[in-house]
């Protein structure tokens, strides 16, 4: 069975362990991403007999942990930037940087008919409080602020903004109704071709930087490269597909980097 446990709590129990058993893999996933990961970890166990702890947080917050020798073995980001960065400081396996989804952003409401194609609602402020992610620690919240910028209602929106610790917490914000609209990652509101109830606006690609998700191998473990090959299979990308992420492009980088893992 899956082991979900938050960070603090996965050092406190690793710390009376000096060893840590060879098939256990420790991963940090981006919130946007878990649900994804936990089903994909639970496929991984029954294949490989191999146990999975999960621990998931905003992107910037656990390339802080691991900087500071969080002990991951592999690390599922939300953006490119940090898994090549901890390549660059010697704190991941160099080679091992490979793109297992693309991110996709929705402006998403839980009420019926609230956000129409002209994006009236965001124009005319006709909320009370609109959530996204930090843009500082989370790649979907600076997503978001482009968007916001490219349609010229960053700052005018700013004091009707709540800003979420990570692309979880800004979907709760807006499906506990605290935020009447929000931006979220489409992989939290979209399953096997269908969005949730309520009323979304998919952003057109090019209104923001592609949000391309990389995973990097922190240590060299036979478990931990097992779990990267197998989310680089057939099974694996029709899941995360199914989840409304882009995969096509991520299958022909992971062909690339897939003699250096």
């Amino acid at each position: 069975m899956k082991r979900v446990l938050h960070f603090p709590l996965l050092l406190g129990v690793l710390a009376f362990s000096t060893s840590p058993s060879a098939d256990e893999v420790r991963v940090a996933v981006a919130t946007n991403f878990i649900d994804v990961m936990g089903q994909l970890a639970q496929g991984f166990e029954q294949q490989t007999g191999h146990k999975v702890v999960l621990s998931s947080g905003a992107t910037g917050k656990l390339y802080a942990q691991i900087s500071n020798g969080a002990p991951f073995d592999v690390f599922f980001s939300a953006d490119e930037e940090r898994p090549e960065l901890l390549e660059r400081e010697g704190k991941a396996v160099t080679g091992s940087r490979f793109t297992y989804a693309l991110g996709k952003l929705v402006l998403w409401s839980p009420a019926p008919d609230y956000i129409d194609e002209d994006l009236r609602v965001l124009k005319e402020q006709q909320f009370r409080f609109l959530s996204i992610a930090n843009p500082g620690a989370a790649p979907y919240g600076r997503a978001a602020q482009e968007v916001l910028e490219h349609l010229g209602l960053w700052q005018g929106l700013q004091s009707k903004m709540v800003r979420g610790e990570n692309i979880g917490q800004t979907y709760q914000y807006v499906h506990s109704r605290n935020a009447q609209l929000g931006f979220v990652a489409k992989a939290q509101i979209y399953r096997q071709g269908e969005f949730a109830d309520g009323s979304w606006w998919q952003v057109p690609d090019e209104l923001y930087a592609p949000i391309v998700q990389q995973a990097v191998l922190l240590k060299d473990t036979e478990a931990a490269r097992a779990l990267l090959d197998y989310v680089r299979s057939p099974a694996a990308s029709e899941l995360i597909e199914s989840f409304g992420y882009g995969v096509e492009s991520s299958s022909v980088l992971a062909r690339q980097t897939h003699r250096g893992v």
